[in-house]
């Protein structure tokens, strides 16, 4: 039998077996009331989240610096307010005046938004308390918040875990939807401590380039939904506008068939994107080191991609530069973009044109097989609905639609001859 450690002072004090109070334990079939979803008032954003706001809630939301979180959160503020619920808006990063401009640009400066410029938590809590508790309460940002209970200027890991415990113990108590707006750093990442994507409900990320008018939502983590729905905006004087058919915003000016340039049929949750890959060969002469250069897509994946083709289809990519562009700025993950963004480089190489009105897809192993990917029809039917007619992936494939022509491979060297037989 081992023998006890002795008592002392600091174990008596710090023993946590006693002393608190009992904890009541509930089965998972008791009875309970779901939560009812609060429209934003903005379809998109409604779609990244899983159907709405859910009250309660504890929402995150990074994106680069100028991409327009501060438009996207002032108009869906507007759109609860208008709907009749209570809106507390508190920036920490601009004057009221600044906010009231915008608003007043957006054409928002009707919406009964309840407006602060403050950096204090206990002073946000404190005005809180005094009032009705409101359906959403937007802090722009996290990282400018500061609670004089806590060391360490604002932005401090200290500091941003604090504050928004603090935030989310409240919304949780009052059942009050919270939005915090959390800085980037270079790297894209949500700035501060990590634990702080593990306290909220839903992490979201705002994407897009200055350069480009569309922007991407995309849902991290959601504790109420699928994390795979994207919302898609346009950056328009008046604001953000919904995109509701974003594959035409990725396939335009598009007129004739090019040479190096396919269409993919990606996948983002339940919603078809079709996007346009763009690749570039340049044969060089001299013995220099040839260039390959990824927009958009996983420069590993190309290496890879590159590799499989010279070794299982003989051909040669070794003496050429290589560029390769997913169109409108679209950053692709999908694994059945192998397919498109081979016949792309196929194209190129032999400066044929594909197919016109054609899609491709499909996972290439390092075998050079092409492997089947999840929900081809739907992919299909989305590339008929927007007037293509001829679909090229994976075999054993249902195109879905008697109007699409399918045509299934096995290897990636049909796929090869498929393209060198294009006119």
């Amino acid at each position: 039998m081992a023998e006890e450690a002795p008592a002392t002072v600091f174990s008596q004090k710090h023993h946590l077996t006693t002393g608190g109070r009992s904890v009541e334990f509930v089965s998972l079939d008791a009875p309970g009331e779901m939560p009812v979803r609060q429209p934003s008032g903005l379809a998109e954003f409604d779609r990244a989240l899983g159907g709405g706001i859910v009250p309660g809630s504890a929402i995150l939301m990074g994106g680069d610096p100028g991409i327009g979180k501060s438009t996207l959160l002032l108009q869906t503020a507007a759109n609860v307010a208008r709907s009749g619920g209570e809106v507390v808006y508190v920036s920490g990063e601009e004057a009221t005046g600044q906010v009231r401009m915008r608003a007043s640009r957006l054409g928002l400066a009707d919406a009964p938004i309840k407006l602060a410029s403050e950096t204090s938590v206990r002073d946000v809590l404190t005005t809180l308390g005094t009032m009705q508790a409101p359906k959403l309460l937007v802090i722009d940002s996290i990282q400018t918040m500061y609670s004089d209970s806590i060391e360490g200027a604002p932005g401090t890991v200290s500091q941003v875990r604090g504050c928004a415990f603090e935030l989310i113990r409240y919304a949780k108590e009052n059942g009050v939807a919270l939005v915090l707006v959390g800085h980037v750093t270079k790297d894209g990442n949500i700035a501060g401590p990590r634990v702080l994507e593990h306290m909220v409900d839903v992490v979201m990320s705002f994407e897009g380039e200055r350069s480009h008018q569309y922007r991407i939502l995309r849902a991290l983590k959601n504790r109420f939904g699928a994390v795979d729905e994207i919302g898609v905006f346009a950056m328009a004087q008046e604001g953000l506008e919904e995109v509701t058919n974003p594959s035409m915003l990725f396939l335009s000016g598009r007129d004739h068939p090019l040479a190096g340039s396919s269409v993919f049929p990606a996948l983002e949750g339940t919603r078809p994107v079709l996007v346009e890959i763009q690749a570039l060969i340049v044969k060089l002469q001299s013995g220099a080191t040839p260039r390959r250069s990824v927009v958009g897509w996983d420069n590993s994946r190309l290496a890879m991609l590159l590799a499989v083709l010279e070794s299982r289809c003989g051909l040669n990519f070794s003496s050429a530069e290589v560029y390769l562009n997913i169109a409108g700025g679209y950053r692709l993950s999908d694994p059945a973009a192998d397919g498109a963004v081979a016949a792309a480089l196929v194209s190129a190489l032999a400066d044929k044109a594909l197919p016109a009105q054609s899609v491709w897809f499909g996972e290439i192993s390092l075998a050079g097989e092409i492997r089947p990917v999840a929900h081809a029809g739907l992919r299909l039917r989305e590339a008929n609905k927007l007037g293509f007619s001829k679909g090229f992936g994976p075999a054993d494939v249902k195109s879905g639609s008697s109007k699409l022509e399918y045509r299934g491979m096995g290897q990636l060297a049909n796929l090869v001859d498929q393209v060198m037989a294009s006119a």
